[in-house]
């Protein structure tokens, strides 16, 4: 029960040494997914390069909001299933949380402990930043994209921005960072996920998971004044604020239903590699994306 593995060795190139880029402008701290060739698929190189970032932005006294955004067509197309960059088996250079290095163990247990640090681990982490955070979403945002906007106080979305998560057709009941019942009235969150379509950035505003909608070219400066202005408000006053509404969600159960859905999925992972010897079911990037098209 206790055996460690040998590692699974796989051919891994990065495309780029920099898969987040970080810049300052005054008391605004902006992360920006830097795999536009990928619509910002996240690998491991570039959730650790995300995880940096936003302590970099916390430690920093002179930065008082953090905008979370992307260069490109997309906000993000969700997890890396099928770049040359997927580290899916790679250890980790620095884990965040103390959960034990994933690569050499056998099973379900690999899979686990990896997305306990690098999912579930690392999202929490983002959401509980003291300072205020700005998504700030264009195009696709898709499964993984979502636990990156859901984790930041304030999402804006452009005009062409979409919401969606398809990861059913794997067989597995939403993405880690399950937060769909508290970002949408529980009907629309089974809407999105058993029929898998995209949700328009109108609709989202509807329903209020998303904050504002602008046209693609005044997105950045929508998002660049409402973060200058949150910006000239106490510190302590911000962080308290912040913990305050973030409390609501906690104390409705947030925390939770995550926990129970993260087993849910895992043992929908395991379910597959029993049946299918594959914890995705045979799915790929493409197959996912033509999904997603439909």
């Amino acid at each position: 029960m206790d055996a460690l593995v040998e590692p699974t060795v796989e051919p891994i190139t990065y495309e780029t040494d920099e898969p987040v880029l970080y810049r300052t402008e005054g008391p605004v701290g902006w992360i920006m997914l830097n795999r536009p060739a990928f619509h910002h698929a996240q690998n491991g190189q570039m959730t650790y390069a995300l995880d940096a970032a936003f302590e970099r932005a916390a430690a920093d006294d002179a930065i008082k909001v953090v905008v979370l955004g992307a260069g490109g067509k997309h906000f993000s197309a969700g997890h890396d299933i099928g770049t040359p960059g997927r580290d899916i088996h790679a250890p980790a250079a620095q884990r965040r949380t103390l959960w034990y290095d994933h690569s050499n163990k056998p099973g379900a247990e690999r899979t686990y402990a990896r997305e306990q640090e690098i999912y579930l681990g690392l999202c929490r982490r983002w959401r509980d930043l003291p300072k205020p955070t700005i998504a700030m979403v264009q195009g696709a945002c898709i499964a993984g994209g979502l636990m990156l906007a859901w984790v930041c106080d304030l999402i804006v979305a452009s005009d062409d921005a979409f919401f969606q998560d398809p990861v059913v057709k794997m067989g597995i009941p939403g993405v880690e960072y399950f937060a769909h019942g508290y970002e949408l009235p529980p009907r629309v969150a089974k809407e999105m996920l058993l029929l898998g379509e995209r949700m328009p950035a109108e609709r989202a505003y509807q329903l209020g998971m998303v904050n504002r909608v602008v046209l693609r070219d005044a997105l950045e400066g929508e998002v660049r004044a409402m973060a200058e202005k949150m910006a000239g408000l106490p510190r302590m006053a911000l962080a308290l604020t912040k913990q305050a509404v973030n409390h609501v969600e906690d104390a409705a159960g947030k925390r939770t239903v995550m926990d129970a859905v993260f087993h849910m999925h895992h043992f929908a992972h395991a379910q597959n590699d029993l049946v299918m010897g594959d914890g995705l079911a045979g799915n790929t990037g493409r197959s996912m994306a033509d999904r997603g098209r439909g």
